[in-house]
This record gives C-alpha cells, structure tokens and sequence, in this order.
C-alpha cells in the first residue's frame, strides 16, 4: 500500500520529483535565512527554485506547490511553539501556509508572461499578503521576509522610509530579478537579460547609496541625550515562575543581579515581563518590597506585573520612582491571541482544549513614561514600553514616538519555548523598530535575548539566553526627528496595492 501512495506522488500528473526538491530546497533556504542561522543572503534567491517549478502549472497547481512550501516553511520557523501546544503549532502552520499558496495562485497567471512590470507586481503581492497576516485576526507579523536582513545593517536603513516591508519588498525583487536574469539566459533573450540585470544593480545601488548615508550620518551625530540602563535577564525557568514557593527566591535573585548591576551606575533599571511572580492585589508586600528596594537604591525601576483591576487582569508595566511611593503603569494593548486570551470563545469553546489559557483585559491609555535626566540637556527623558510580541507591531511603536518617547523598551518572556530559534527570531523585530523611528530599543528577556539596539539598527550588545545577566549600557536618543516612517505609517504598503491594481489592468490591456 505504502509502495503505491509512494508511486502516486512521484508519478503525479500534478507533481514531479523536481516539483519536490525545488520545494524542499526553497524551505529550507529560507528557514536557514532567518534566526538563528541568520545565514541572510539566501533570502535573496531563497524562493528561485519553486519559481523556477512554476512554468507550465495552472494555477491550482501553483497554489499547491506554494502551499506546500509554506507548510515547510512554517514548520521549520515556528516549529517551538509544540512546547505550548501541538494541535495549535498545527493550526498556525496551516493558516500561514496560506498566504503562499495564495501567493502562488495571484501571481501564476502573471509568470507567464515576460513584462517589466512584474519586477514591481510579484512582490507587490507578497508584502501586501504579509500586511494582511500582519493584521487578520488581530495579526501574526512573525519573520516578515524583511527581518530576514536585520543584520544587514546598510540594507535595512530605507526602512526609515518604509517600513520593514520596504525590505521585504527588496528582497522578493532580487528573487523575481534572479528568475527573470535566468529565464533570459536560457531562451537568448540579450535585451531582456540586460534590463533585468541593470534594474537589479539599479534598485540595490540606490538602496544601499542610501544606507551608507544614513549611517553616516547617525555616526557623526552629536547625541545631547545619554541615559545609561541597566537590563536585568532574570533567567527564571517557566516551570517555576508562578510556583507560590518559588516566589521568595525568584524576588531574591532579581535583587542580587540588580545589586551587581549597580557597580555601573544605571540611570534606569529594568526587569524583564512578569518579573513579579504574583498578582499585586492577591500580594501586594511583593510590590511594596520592591518600592522599598528602588528607594534603597535610588535607582528607577521598570518591571512587568500582572495586575487584578475589579476582576479584569492587566499585563502591566509598572515605573517605580526611586524617590517616593509614585508609581507610572502601562496595560498592554495588543494581547497574544491563544497566549493571553482565546478570540471567540464563546463561539468556538472546543478551543479552550486546544489551548488552555484564562483571559487577559487589553490595555488602552498609550503610556509615556518620564524619567529625571541627569546627563542630558533636557529636564526628562521619555520612553514607552511594548510588552512581549508588541515589538512586532510598527504602528504601537509609530503611536508612543509620535507622543514623545525619546527610546523603546521591550519587556518579554520567552522561555516558554526553551533553547529553540524563538527568542532570536522575536529579537529580529526590535532592529527594525529602531531604524523605523529611529530610536533606540531595550530589551529585557526573562531568559534572553536580552540587549540594545542603537537608531541605526547596529546591535550594541545582545545577550546569551538562559543564562543570568545584569548588563548595562549607554544608549544615545537620537535628536528627536520624526521620520518619514513614523509620519506617514504604511505608505508604502498603499503603493504596493497600486502596483498590483497596474499590473492586473496592463495585463488585461496586454492580453487583448
């Protein structure tokens, strides 16, 4: 039997055993481009080869060979989240895959047909199909085909202008590029080689012309802002981290790291997201204990509690003065759909057994926390926090800049997936958040990664995970300008919908 199912999918009339390889390698291409194989280069030819499988398929076929790349594909990048749930892990996978295929099935009719403009239309499509995954069902903007290149520093500068998927657009053009520079080479087409291979080093050469300006420019600046921050990776494993006789020694440790801590002399020192390992109102003498500490120390401290308002839970931000018993909060916003609350639940209750989770209240107010300044040429110097996977969301970082926060600081939690690619993909993110607004993010991990990122998107320092760390650093806000970016919010994703509009009348127009 299994001899035939075997014969069935060689032997296909849907597939070839090329069909399957080129799927395979284009997956694993991709999964290798991305943290933490951060091997960033085959991002730009990762999807050639399922291209290359497209001539001739219809375009069920297309939606299929794409589909079953993306299942691959997804598999290898969220492959963690097991340790949370398998029929959930299973579920996303599905989901996700659907973009490529959908992928696939828009752009097939489009592949036919050698016209300049699907230089500009086949990616167009792909980070038009990542925004809306970036939004559907409250949203998954997880390794946008852009965060691909967070290492490459004078790349990724343009995302001042727009955005991160200005990046993934690149990206998705060199792939097209390469496709169009080798059909070309195939059939003898010299006119169509050469334009292909002029627009690449066109398009690359301004980017990257660009880039280097920028940096320049970030490297000559004269910074009046410093402010030197102490992050503290507690480093306490999921399993004991809401166990009650673990609290005392959990409250310990935070206390001895931020004590080593001190011999750098932080203006600021922050905990990582639920460092608090009880809810404040069933055990207030835990926050009271810590206010006295920050007073003891006359050190500001920023840590994540899980607060109980009127019998509605809150994944807080808490500011604790130092000085006297004031206290500045944050409510998270954006919720974890299956992590912090389960979307229609009372619709579909069996998803309680998928993932069992209780629910947690979204946050409104868009808080700007102030601090004293001691070494800049201001009174304060302002900042906002985003809780755990916040940092994916660009426009929650657009918003708390455009009120005034002069830096971003990134609170989270993500052992729950152990020693596995998640903490270092969700790091990723944060690079592109600085170069978007051009200020610099903190971040502060339970278990890593930890670190700094300056407004260039240059990594100042990124911790090990799971191990313990007491870091401090001087970040320099860069003089408050707003970029283009954080004026105009997603543009660039409006042009890219008028790129697709284009390509489907001039292709109707061609056709006839």
């Amino acid at each position: 039997m299994l001899r035939k199912v075997d014969w069935f999918i060689v032997h296909s009339s849907w597939f070839k055993v090329k069909d399957f390889l080129c799927i395979l390698v284009s997956a694993v291409l991709l999964i290798l481009a991305f943290p933490k194989h951060n091997l960033w280069p085959l991002a730009w030819f990762g999807f050639v080869p399922v291209f290359l499988r497209l001539n001739n398929k219809s375009q069920k076929q297309a939606f299929a060979l794409f589909f079953i790349t993306g299942i691959l594909f997804w598999t290898g990048i969220v492959y963690w989240l097991v340790n949370v749930t398998l029929p959930g892990t299973i579920i996303l996978v599905l989901y996700l895959a659907l973009y490529f295929g959908f992928f696939g099935l828009i752009i097939r009719p489009y592949t036919r047909h050698s016209m300049p403009y699907v230089l500009i239309f086949i990616p167009s499509v792909w980070v038009c199909l990542e925004y809306i995954r970036g939004w559907l069902f409250t949203g998954f903007p997880w390794v946008l085909l852009g965060y691909s290149q967070y290492l490459n520093l004078p790349l990724i500068q343009v995302a001042d202008i727009t955005g991160a998927w200005g990046i993934s657009f690149l990206v998705m053009f060199v792939n097209v590029a390469v496709v169009e520079i080798i059909w070309s080479a195939k059939t003898k087409r010299k006119p169509r080689f050469k334009n292909t291979l002029l627009a690449l080093i066109f398009v690359l050469s301004v980017i990257l012309f660009y880039g280097y300006l920028r940096l320049h420019e970030l490297r000559t600046t004269n910074y009046e802002q410093k402010i030197n921050i102490s992050v503290i990776q507690g480093n306490i494993p999921q399993e004991l981290k809401w166990e009650p006789l673990a609290r005392g020694t959990i409250v310990d440790k935070y206390f001895y790291l931020t004590h080593e801590g001190l011999k750098n002399k932080p203006d600021l020192i922050i905990w990582p997201e639920a460092a608090l390992p009880v809810v404040i109102e069933d055990n207030p003498e835990y926050l009271n204990k810590i206010n006295s500490f920050s007073k003891e120390i006359n050190v500001p401290l920023l840590l994540g509690a899980v607060r109980n308002n009127a019998g509605q839970y809150y994944n807080k931000a808490i500011l604790l003065s130092g000085k006297d018993e004031s206290v500045t909060e944050y409510a998270k916003i954006h919720l974890v759909p299956f992590g912090e609350y389960i979307p229609l639940r009372k619709i579909l209750p069996f998803l309680e057994v998928v993932v069992p989770i209780g629910d947690f209240s979204a946050g409104k107010e868009y808080t700007v926390f102030t601090h004293d300044a001691r070494r800049t040429t201001r009174d304060q110097i302002r900042f906002s926090v985003l809780i755990c996977f916040e940092d994916l969301f660009p426009n929650l970082s657009r918003r708390f800049v455009r009120q005034g926060a002069d830096f971003l600081v990134n609170i989270t939690n993500d052992a729950w997936f152990g020693r596995t690619s998640s903490p270092y993909q969700h790091f990723s993110a944060s690079v592109f958040r600085a170069v978007e607004n051009r200020v610099p993010v903190v971040r502060a991990a339970n278990t890593g990664v930890s670190g700094f990122i300056a407004s260039s998107g240059r990594i100042i320092y990124a911790s090990r995970i799971f191990v313990d760390d007491f870091t401090a650093k001087e970040i320099k806000p860069y003089a408050h300008r707003r970029t283009f970016y954080n004026r105009t919010g997603d543009a660039f994703i409006f042009i890219c919908f008028l790129f697709i509009f284009y390509g489907i009348i001039a292709f109707r127009k061609n056709k006839t």
